[in-house]
């Protein structure tokens, strides 16, 4: 599995606190599919 690093999280245009939310509703770290779902969402 990809580590998550913040530079991932900066190229899916994520701040470091949205990151933080996601972790907080997923309750563990998201996966790259998950984070790629999440992007768009918030990107909405």
């Amino acid at each position: 599995m990809t580590e998550i690093t913040p530079e991932i999280v900066a190229d899916h245009g994520l701040k470091p606190d949205e990151y933080e939310q996601i972790r907080g509703h997923l309750g563990r770290e998201p996966n790259l599919l998950e984070l790629g779902i999440f992007s768009v969402m918030w990107s909405e």
